[in-house]
């Protein structure tokens, strides 16, 4: 089948003044691209959806949108030495003008790309900014041409509730890094001068709400079971839905009740608990009403199971239906895409073994080659890891935790152990050449074997919940056959319950629940805990408003680690200029043990001293930091948009 095809230029705000059909994968196969007239384009559903289904294309990829990639911008992350170019050091130095293509030639970055392209298979050319302006104009285009689509109400129904799903997503995707923009309901006159004026942020939220909570009313559940999706059964996965628009109408409004988006930008953390109510009863109702659903056994989603037979391995248990780690990536699996049953919203990733050309190798040690090719690797920040409490629920700094800095690997959070690489973990399974087998334990202690700033480990730890560190040399994972396949949802499950629980919390403190769902906001926390065994939030803590915000955002921290939401979640807390969350550290301590106890022992039994932190950079940041710059290009276009503050 044929579709519309007309080549336009995207790259900046531009592109909203252009006009143009561009053509897109078909709705049910590849199709060749060629040039028909706008009333075939929208004349029939499937003419329509495959007008739709670019949209989908321009989604980016954060994990492979180049080489060697950056999306931890928070107190999460930070490179070896090498990766200094990569964003997420840029964003260390102060120098957000980084996300854009040609401020650093290639900086990693998803947001910005000078050769963006909307019908582009290639992961490398998919970015936020270009394509989401472009996504806008197609949107409203789409809309504007409802009336010529001759099909039944199902099919009305689910073009529409796409097109006013992603007018609301691309914007809301900008909103979070550059505040208040212009937000663009309208097909624009081609060539016509721009005059819309940059909105607040809450007026932008406003907007996208109604379109979000419109999308709602008209999308499925799950389209396998319309008439429709019967024609893609099984195939449907990542198109638009009703649990989808929720979850985004609850994020956004939860977003503009945030202390940021309610006291503008300050220093000094004095509101950071200080959120506009109204906006967080909004969005708890929206998760609410998703998660009752979920919960009532309407929905295809649930939380994928945390049970283990051996969790550094990530193997998981017999008889469990599900497994944690299949959120994140597949192995063994015929390169399935990630997401298990908990994944709400993805983009496509038809480019499976693209995982293996480096991001799989962006997260071991270098030394000697263990992990291969560039010398580029992700690390925890040590302050990012304290946020792993205790197996009882509590905090590391918390009295009654338990916890002791001569054991401090025992007894923490199951989480800990399947997220984190420490001290003496078993790394390599597979055979090794004898003088490489000093490599096989992790000696990530002070001066230990994979301790080098240059080619191992800055902090004292590795990440393992994205990539399993059977990617290595010996183990292959990343070989061809071990069809490992490696996918970073923008929304799951867990992440809904977090939010809903930091919404109920904003104007009930534990106890604050929506009337659309039965659980409070404690209980929504409690839910992850019993997922993976950990204890359930602390009466001391339940019983303070505060102290239970600062729960959640821990709660927050360890659930969603690594996946791209920190740097989103300080910013609109109000905390990304302060102590102690502008520092990154490194954990520094003597092994008591020799290799030998690591053969036969459990490293989380292992017992250190000296155990201490070290401050490996502090971020300078002032009240400009709270927005990313805009485009020096964009601004100069027309007064009415003007540049972000202290830019």
């Amino acid at each position: 089948m044929k579709y519309t095809y007309k080549i336009l230029l995207w790259g900046s705000l531009v592109s909203l003044m252009m006009s143009g059909l561009v053509s897109c994968e078909d709705y049910l196969e590849k199709a060749p691209e060629s040039i028909v007239s706008e009333s075939d384009a929208f004349k029939n559903f499937r003419n329509f959806q495959g007008y739709i289904e670019e949209i989908y294309n321009c989604i980016p990829d954060k994990q492979k949108s180049y080489w060697t990639t950056s999306w931890n911008w928070g107190d999460d992350e930070v490179f070896n030495l090498e990766g200094s170019w990569h964003m997420t050091n840029q964003v260390d130095l102060g120098n957000f003008w980084a996300w854009q293509a040609g401020r650093m030639a290639q900086n990693g970055s998803w947001l910005d790309k000078s050769n963006a392209s909307p019908t582009s298979t290639n992961k490398f050319n998919k970015a936020i900014w270009p394509l989401g302006w472009y996504s806008i104009r197609k949107a409203n285009l789409g809309l504007a041409n409802l009336d010529k689509l001759i099909a039944t109400q199902e099919e009305k129904d689910l073009i529409a509730g796409q097109l006013y799903f992603f007018r609301a997503w691309w914007h809301f995707e900008m909103m979070m890094y550059f505040g208040g923009l212009p937000y663009i309901d309208q097909v624009l006159p081609a060539g016509a001068k721009p005059t819309l004026p940059r909105l607040s942020y809450q007026e932008c939220a406003d907007k996208a709400g109604a379109d979000f909570a419109k999308a709602a009313e008209l999308l499925p559940i799950d389209w396998d079971k319309t008439a429709v999706g019967s024609n893609t059964l099984g195939k449907n996965q990542l198109r638009a839905n009703k649990i989808m628009a929720l979850g985004y109408l609850g994020k956004n409004y939860l977003w503009a009740g945030s202390p940021l988006m309610k006291n503008g930008a300050q220093t000094g953390g004095g509101n950071t608990y200080n959120y506009d109510e109204t906006y967080c009863r909004k969005a708890a109702d929206a998760f609410g009403e998703l998660l009752s659903l979920v919960e009532n056994g309407q929905t295809q989603y649930s939380l994928a199971q945390f049970n283990y037979k051996d969790i550094y391995n990530h193997i998981k248990a017999d008889g469990a239906t599900s497994r944690f780690s299949d959120i994140f990536y597949t192995t063994g699996q015929n390169w399935l895409m990630p997401g298990s049953t908990e994944a709400i919203f993805r983009g496509s990733s038809t480019d499976f073994n693209g995982s293996n050309w480096n991001t799989t190798k962006t997260f071991g040690p270098k030394v000697q080659g263990l992990v291969e090719h560039d010398n580029i690797i992700h690390q925890p920040t040590a302050n990012y890891v304290n946020f792993y409490g205790m197996a009882n629920g509590l905090p590391l700094n918390h009295p009654e935790s338990g916890f002791d800095p001569s054991q401090p690997f025992k007894n923490r959070d199951p989480r800990f152990y399947h997220d984190i690489v420490f001290d003496g973990f078993k790394y390599v399974n597979a055979s090794m050449p004898a003088d490489m087998e000093y490599l096989r334990y992790c000696g990530l202690h002070t001066g230990g074997t994979m301790r080098g700033a240059a080619n191992g480990s800055r902090t004292g730890y590795f990440i393992q919940k994205l990539v399993p560190h059977t990617a290595n040399k010996y183990d292959g994972a990343y070989n061809w056959a071990g069809n490992l396949h490696v996918y970073l949802p923008y929304m799951r499950l867990g992440d809904i319950y977090t939010m809903y629980a930091e919404a109920c919390a904003a104007f009930g403190g534990a106890t604050g629940k929506s009337t659309k769902f039965d659980k409070n906001a404690a209980e929504a926390i409690n839910t992850l805990r019993d997922r993976v065994g950990a204890g359930h939030v602390h009466a001391t803590i339940t019983a303070n408003r505060e102290r239970f915000i600062d729960e959640v955002r821990r709660e927050r921290a360890v659930e969603l680690s690594f996946e791209g939401f920190r740097f989103n979640d300080l910013q609109r807390w109000l905390l990304l200029t302060e102590y102690p969350y502008n520092v990154k550290t490194s954990q520094e301590f003597d092994r008591l043990e020799n290799d030998d106890f690591f053969k036969t022992n459990d490293p989380r039994e292992a017992r250190v001293a000296n155990w201490r932190e070290q401050v490996i950079l502090t971020r300078q940041f002032g009240t400009k930091h709270y927005w990313f710059p805009l485009k020096v290009s964009d601004t100069s276009m027309y007064p009415e948009f003007g540049q972000n503050p202290g830019w």
